[in-house]
Order: C-alpha cells, then structure tokens, then sequence
C-alpha cells in the first residue's frame, strides 16, 4: 500500500546548523514520503491531536470502504503511544500507528470473510489469534460484547478492540518481569493504567 501524500519534495540546501520541523528529517536529508502528509495536519507545534488524527486518517483513506474513525478510537490510537503522556503524538509516532493500522486492516480483510465490513464473534477469536493473543474464553466473550453491535464488529470497533488489547497486554508485560502470566498492581496504578487507554 501507497503512503499518502505522495513522494519525496524537492530539497531547498539550507545552512546545515539548522535543525528540521520536529520528528521530520534534517535539512539536506531525504523526507519520509508520509512527513508531508503528516505536516499538513499536524499543528504549529509539530505534534497531532485526536481531532487531528481523525482529519488525517479520514483524509487517507486507511479505512478503506469502511466508515471513518470516530474520535474515541483516536484517543486510544494515540494513548497507546503517547509515551510522554502529551495527549498528542509526533511523526514517529504517527509512523508507528500507520504500520500498526495496515497491518490489522490487512488482518481484519483476511477473517472478513463474507466481505461485509464486519466480523462476528469467530472471525475476531481467529483474527486475535492470529496476532498470537490468547484469551479466556470470558476474557474474550467479555471484550467482543464490548466492541460488537449485534454480534457483528465494525473495522473501526475492531481497531479500537486491537489497541486497547495491544496497550493492556504491552502495560501487563512491562509489569511482569518473571513473565509468569501474573502480577501485583497497587488500585492507583491499576486505575493509572486503564485510565491512560
């Protein structure tokens, strides 16, 4: 799949001590094809916000046919990286969520099997499965009612699904260090990381 916003720009030569725009390249080094797509979203602070990202996934067509990101599954796109808990993420972050939205979109096609732009119960367990997460049986009745209308998902409920999942699962790891499946959370820093996705 093509990124959006074309290829590279033409280079202006700039004195060499200047730095470039936050997360993009240096003056006199190639742009990432996506910095200019990213740059026409994001604000002056080089940074993009969930409204932002909404524009900005919108406008590249990442959904495919499917209907647009609504804006809480952009709050937990961006929460998911937002590594200094700005609210906001940079290019490389923005990077980051680009090849993690193409791969579930591919993912969510491959289970899509009656091509409806949704996937019932089983084809989610498979497609969870298939990024290698294992779940409780309850775990995952719990969590497809939570993102399903009617036992059917849509792309932008299973996007949501898969982060939330990706950031609890990555949040859990980081806390178990003897990787034993258990750990010890304080009720602060339990709430600390639910609340944070």
């Amino acid at each position: 799949m093509a990124y959006p916003g074309g290829g590279y720009y033409q280079q202006q030569q700039a004195p060499q001590q200047y730095g470039g725009a936050p997360g993009g390249p240096a003056y006199g080094q190639p742009q990432d094809p996506m910095y200019g797509y990213f740059a026409a979203v994001a604000g002056q602070d080089g940074q993009i916000d969930a409204d932002e990202l909404q524009r900005c996934l919108t406008q590249s067509g990442i959904a495919g046919n499917y209907k647009p990101f609504n804006l809480e599954t952009c709050r937990l796109m961006i929460s998911m990286l937002d590594r200094d808990m700005s609210g906001k993420m940079g290019f490389n972050e923005f990077k980051e969520l680009w090849a993690a939205l193409s791969g579930w979109r591919q993912n969510f096609m491959a289970f899509d099997a009656d091509r409806s732009g949704t996937v019932d119960f089983p084809e989610l367990q498979r497609a969870l499965e298939s990024m290698r997460f294992r779940l409780s049986p309850q775990a995952f009745n719990a969590m497809a009612k939570r993102y399903s209308n009617n036992g059917r998902i849509t792309f932008d409920d299973y996007v949501a699904c898969c982060v939330k999942l990706r950031a609890l699962t990555e949040t859990f790891r980081r806390r178990d260090a003897a990787q034993q499946g258990v750990v010890n959370f304080s009720y602060d820093d339990f709430i600390m990381c639910v609340m944070s996705i």
